[in-house]
């Protein structure tokens, strides 16, 4: 049982956990067993003691198949295999080799992110009940504790069981489990105690484990932003000069590691997670709880380390606060990402009234949008509330609202006094824009888990990184989204749209160079070995289609150095200087388009393992979609240029969606998808032949874009949203602080 004046119980409530006890490690195992396959399961030392954040980063993240700190582990479903085999191996020893599969187990299987439980070893499940006095726990047992995986911390009453009040409580998502203790919640935790020797802790407070569980004592913790997944470093923190009882919980941690279970060890910093061996260190170490605001440490966490000079000094400071409102209030990321995206949109309305009113109302709310936009993160951060789902959406809405604002903004145009037409500026702002993150996510994804890593460019930029003020220079330089935004605001409140799209094209164009420039530099000073992850990765960024494929597979070769890119340039030249030249109605683009097709399937003919082939999927965009500009703006065909937004705006979607699906682990969307809309050539040559054969009609140029646009909007859409919705992914969040 915990000792005597122990919060616990109090705490795992708190968090939503349903906690259940057991006398010994045996009894552990069997309530281990009796939880229903699809909740995640967790273990935590009844002597434990530590702040409740330090809990919550360690049993409540979603993100990870098992996480762990000091005396405190849980799994998900994916991971009560390795889970059983540990339990097993722990409770008769030598009878289980913990690297060896039983081949007659068959462990639970279930979704991920189903409820969870928590079993803590000796632990009383009457919250606040006093276990024996003193600091010692007795030798093993165990509690067990469930919870809705859905919502992070939806808690009930239940018969018997103490209702914590906490910043969930309020939480809509309430549904009783069975147990006389129970409080529904996102994980699970149980304590298992267990007597031992005691392990030295730093005087620094972080604690390294050794594959047994023993503190080693030199202290040494992971990097700033690491995530070691190893038995060898576990980041925690104590009280200075206390020493630590060894702690069974820490013993089946490693076990997990052994078995090939990645065990995610969070940052702590200087929060407590301790298990004190006596009365002595725990009273040290109570007093290093109460040293330190937790809130406080929460909050700041909740703003990413890395982020655009505009967004970290003039919108972080207060929105971190506005994300623990909508916490306390039972809100969640997705409902404040779907808010930034109504204001963005009201905005982009406003603009399109075209009066210097609209105008400034429509700065004030892109403002105000791009507020919510930080907040959604924050607030996923601040409360663990990590979805496949919700990364989509954040990723997927910025763009949205972005575009949908460059539409306002061109309606405003045209509706102000001299009816300026700015469609052509608008949509080479949106083709900008979107080439410019294709080049981010190739690049990124080609060299994600590339080894040899290295370059003298990237050296420089490292050496660079110790100056203070040029770290926020080269942020500022590539124009992230605050800095974007909010020169877009400023401008449209005191400018007008023309002058707007002026200024944020040379921006973005600048940025692309700046960008492109030092990333091609590093690729070329680099000694890396591209893994087969990353070759499949930018295979399907290439969106090829049909005709792409049927040149590949006739013109088969080897992995050549520069070749890919060399045939990805020479047909994007040919196809946007053909147009250009043969201008619209013509059939010199339509040939141009069908030589780039042949140039495409060469260029994708042999895996993309060469140190420029991440070139290859931005070359593609920016070929498809200059078409598309070029031959909407040569047209003077009414409605041509918003209808070739439309298209733009549609494919681009499609794009967008292939790189979060990377992202998240999932690949890309079915092939039968991409091969229905005909892949980025065979669009290309679609376009360039509806040009030529209805050049001489009036509004056929228009209705053909639209039709396009409206059927790949649908067929991209309704696969999208099916995915997402029912994807069983792993939760992610962007963690890079990568400005977008």
């Amino acid at each position: 049982m915990p000792v005597v004046g122990s919060s616990l119980g109090d705490d795992l409530r708190s968090l939503g956990f349903d906690v259940r006890t057991a006398a010994d490690a045996a009894g552990v195992t069997e309530e281990f067993a009796a939880v229903p396959a699809h909740e995640r399961v967790a273990l935590v030392d009844p002597r434990f003691v530590g702040h409740v954040h330090a809990l919550r980063l360690a049993l409540t993240d979603p993100r990870f198949p098992a996480a762990a700190t000091r005396g405190a582990l849980t799994v998900q479903p994916e991971a009560r295999t390795a889970l059983t085999r540990a339990l097993a191996a722990a409770t008769h020893p030598g009878e289980t080799d913990p690297g060896e599969t039983d081949p007659g187990e068959t462990a639970p299987a279930g979704a991920a992110g189903g409820p969870e439980r928590a079993a803590v070893p000796g632990a009383d499940a009457r919250d606040g009940d006093a276990g024996p006095s003193g600091g010692d726990a007795g030798p093993s047992g165990g509690a067990v504790a469930s919870g809705d995986g859905h919502r992070l911390g939806a808690t009930v009453r239940a018969p018997g069981a103490v209702h914590a009040s906490g910043e969930y409580a309020g939480s809509p998502s309430r549904t009783r489990p069975s147990g006389a203790a129970t409080a529904l919640g996102p994980s699970g935790a149980t304590a298992l105690d267990s007597s031992g020797t005691a392990a030295a802790l730093d005087p620094s407070g972080a604690t390294t484990l050794d594959p047994a569980g023993t503190a080693a004592a030199d202290g040494s913790a992971p990097a700033p932003g690491a995530h070691p997944s190893g038995a060898a470093t576990a980041p925690v923190a104590a009280a200075p000069g206390a020493t630590g009882a060894h702690s069974w919980v820490d013993d089946i941690a490693a076990r997990l590691d052994a078995e090939g279970v990645p065990v995610h060890r969070p940052e702590l910093g200087v929060l407590v997670a301790a298990v004190p061996a006596d009365a002595r260190e725990r009273a040290t170490a109570a007093d290093a709880v109460a040293a330190v605001d937790d809130e406080r440490v929460r909050l700041r966490a909740a703003v990413k380390s890395r982020d655009g000079f505009f967004t970290t000094f003039c919108i972080s400071p207060y929105s971190r606060y506005i994300a623990r409102w909508c916490a306390r209030r039972g809100l969640t990321p997705n409902q404040v990402t779907t808010a930034s995206l109504l204001t963005a949109l009201i905005a982009a309305a406003c603009a399109a009234t075209g009066t210097r009113p609209g105008f400034v109302s429509a700065g004030v709310l892109l403002i105000a949008s791009f507020v919510l936009d930080c907040t959604d993160g924050q607030l996923a951060r601040y409360s663990l509330q990590y979805s496949t789902l919700g990364a989509w959406l954040d990723a997927t809405f910025d763009r949205a609202k972005e575009y949908a604002y460059y539409a306002g903004l061109a309606l405003g145009a045209a509706r102000a006094g001299g009816g300026d037409d700015v469609w052509a500026l608008a949509l080479g702002a949106m083709v900008l824009q979107t080439c410019r993150h294709v080049v981010d996510f190739a690049f990124n994804e080609a060299n994600h888990d590339a080894t040899g890593n290295t370059s003298p460019t990237a050296a420089l930029s490292g050496r660079l990184d110790s100056v203070g003020w040029t770290v926020w220079a080269r942020r500022m330089i590539v124009l992230p989204i605050g800095e974007r935004w909010a020169m877009i605001a400023v401008l449209t409140a005191f400018t007008t749209p023309r002058i707007t799209f002026y200024a944020l094209l040379i921006g973005c164009a600048l940025a692309a160079c700046y960008t492109t420039a030092g990333r091609v530099l590093r690729s070329l000073t680099r000694r890396a070995e591209r893994t087969d992850r990353a070759v499949r990765a930018l295979a399907e960024l290439t969106d090829s289609g049909p005709l792409a494929e049927a040149v590949a597979k006739a013109a088969a070769r080897g992995a050549g150095s520069y070749l890919a890119p060399l045939s990805a340039v020479l047909g994007a030249a040919a196809v946007l200087a053909g147009t250009a030249a043969g201008g619209f109605g013509s059939w010199l683009p339509v040939g141009c388009a069908v030589l780039y097709a042949v140039l495409a399937g060469v260029a994708v003919a042999a895996p993309l393992k060469g140190p420029l082939d991440w070139l290859v999927p931005p070359l593609f965009r920016a070929a498809e979609y200059g078409t598309i500009l070029i031959l909407a703006a040569r047209s003077e065909v009414n409605g041509a240029l918003p209808a070739a937004f439309g298209l733009v705006a549609a494919v681009a979607y499609h794009h967008y969606d292939t790189v979060y699906r990377i992202r998240g682990g999932t690949g890309a969307p079915p092939h039968r998808l991409v091969r229905a809309i005909g892949g980025h050539e065979g669009r290309t040559v679609v376009v360039t032949a509806a040009a030529a054969l209805l050049h001489d009609q009036n509004q056929g140029f228009t209705i053909a874009l639209t039709a396009l646009a409206a059927a790949l909007a649908l067929a991209v859409l309704i696969e999208s949203i099916r995915f997402w919705v029912s994807s069983g992914a792993p939760a992610v969040h962007d963690e890079t602080g990568e400005p977008a």
